[in-house]
C-alpha cells in the first residue's frame, strides 16, 4: 500500500477494447511523452501534469519480447510470424511472451516520483494488485522469486514494466479466458519447467475481460491507495 500523508491520487481509466499492439505502444508514447512535456523537457513550457492514467485493453494476437539477454533470433520471429500472431521487439522488462484476445492487459502511466514509489516498491504493488484480484475470485495464487502472480507453477499474470524519468509505461497481462495453446510455441518469460493458466482454467468457468475488470480495478485503487476516474476518450 502507498505510503505517505496528502490526498489521495488520481488516476484516469480509459478502457480501449480490443486493438493491435502497434496501437497501444503508439497510445503509451503519447501518454508519456505528455507527461515529460508537462515538466518542460523538450522546448515545451512547463505545465500542470496530466492525470495518472491506466490503459486496459485487449490484444489482437501477438507475441512480443523484452529487453534481457540480448537480440531476438530473426528465425525464430519468423517461425511464430508463421502462427499468424504479430511480433514486436519492446523495451520493457523481461522475455518472450504472447498477449491476445481473452487477456486483461493494463498498462499504468503513472508518476513514480510524485506517488512517492521506488520501481521495485511500484512492481510490487502491481503483483499485489493481481493477487487482490485473484483473492476476489478465490483463486490461491501466491508471488514467487520470478516475477508476475502464479498458482502453483503456472503463471496467471505476466508483469514486464519500463520506466523512463520516473514515468511507467508497459505493465501487466492477466488471463481470463484467452487460448492458452498459444504459448506453448515459446518458453514463456524464458522460465523452463513452468506453465500457464487463467481464470476460466482455476474457475473451470469462462471467465471473461469484461468480469475480470471491475474486481481487478477494485484492487488496483485499494493497493495504490487512489481515485479512479473515467474517461471515454483517448490520449491526444
Amino acid at each position: 500500500m502507498r505510503p505517505g500523508p496528502g490526498p489521495r491520487p488520481v488516476v484516469q481509466v480509459l478502457r480501449l477494447g480490443r486493438l493491435p499492439y502497434a496501437a497501444g505502444l503508439e497510445l503509451q508514447r503519447r501518454g508519456v511523452r505528455r507527461h515529460l512535456e508537462a515538466r518542460g523537457e523538450g522546448r515545451a513550457e512547463p505545465r500542470p501534469p496530466p492525470p495518472h492514467a491506466l490503459l486496459l485493453c485487449e490484444h489482437e494476437p501477438v507475441y512480443t519480447v523484452g529487453l534481457r539477454r540480448g537480440p531476438y533470433p530473426q528465425a525464430e520471429e519468423a517461425r511464430l510470424r508463421r502462427l499468424g500472431a504479430a511480433f514486436h521487439r519492446t523495451e520493457r522488462g523481461g522475455l518472450v511472451t504472447f498477449h491476445g484476445p481473452g487477456q486483461l492487459v493494463c498498462y499504468p502511466l503513472l508518476d513514480l516520483r510524485a506517488l512517492r514509489l521506488s520501481l521495485r516498491a511500484y512492481v510490487a504493488e502491481l503483483e499485489e494488485t493481481a493477487l487482490g484480484l485473484c483473492r476476489r475470485f478465490e483463486v490461491q495464487a501466491r508471488r514467487s522469486p520470478d516475477t508476475g502472480v502464479w498458482v502453483r507453477d503456472d503463471k496467471i499474470c505476466a508483469i514486464g514494466v519500463h520506466c523512463g524519468r520516473f514515468i511507467t509505461s508497459h505493465g501487466l497481462a492477466l488471463n481470463c479466458n484467452m487460448d492458452l495453446t498459444w504459448f506453448d510455441h515459446i518458453v514463456p518469460c524464458g522460465l523452463e519447467g513452468k506453465g500457464v493458466t487463467s481464470l476460466s482454467r482455476e474457475l473451470n468457468r469462462d471467465v471473461t475481460v469484461e468480469e475480470a475488470t471491475g474486481p481487478f480495478l477494485e484492487a488496483f485503487e485499494e493497493q495504490f491507495q487512489c481515485t479512479l476516474t473515467f474517461s471515454e476518450g483517448g490520449i491526444s
